[in-house]
């Protein structure tokens, strides 16, 4: 095992700078420390950002439907097929954070980093980012999801897609 709880919240929140050098490097709006990009077509993305929404009393948090039909991937360099194939979150610096790591400095904002810092312990980040990875192929043919009406990088409007 690493070090301290302090040690583990310390690496939940710094910014990997390699991240940061892709394209897309623009900071968030607003006073976000964090913009999480989540699939609204998702149940299960939705509820976990609805959990998130409603312990980010701070306003640390913004969340960007990638499935909205006036969402641009290209606007923050990326392709949709990138964004849909694992969670993505821009730090107020530009920095990117995917996957694990996302969901991980997610968390952190809102408080609840200690909760999830075992899964970027030394040794137990492997298994839980294998673990992540094998959810994101899974979570496109979960049930309930809506049946994305997307071509390319852009998406149908809400009332085409069925929602009321």
């Amino acid at each position: 095992m690493r070090g301290s709880m302090n040690d583990d919240l310390a690496a939940v929140e710094s910014v990997s700078a390699s991240r940061g050098a892709a394209a897309g490097r623009r900071a968030p709006p607003r006073a976000a420390r964090l913009e999480v990009f989540f699939d609204g077509d998702c149940p299960l993305c939705a509820r976990e950002v609805a959990w998130l929404s409603a312990r980010d009393r701070a306003g640390r948090l913004r969340f960007t439907d990638i499935a909205a039909p006036d969402f641009d991937p290209a606007a923050i360099g990326l392709d949709r097929a990138a964004l849909m194939g694992r969670l993505h979150a821009r730090t107020a610096d530009g920095a990117w954070r995917t996957g694990m790591d996302a969901l991980r400095a997610a968390w952190a904002e809102v408080g609840l980093g200690a909760l999830l810092a075992p899964t970027g312990w030394r040794g137990l980040r492997p298994l839980f980012d294998a673990l992540y990875a094998l959810f994101a192929l899974v979570r496109p043919h979960l049930p309930g999801r809506r049946a994305p009406a997307c071509d390319g990088d852009r998406c149908a409007a809400p009332s085409a897609r069925g929602r009321a």
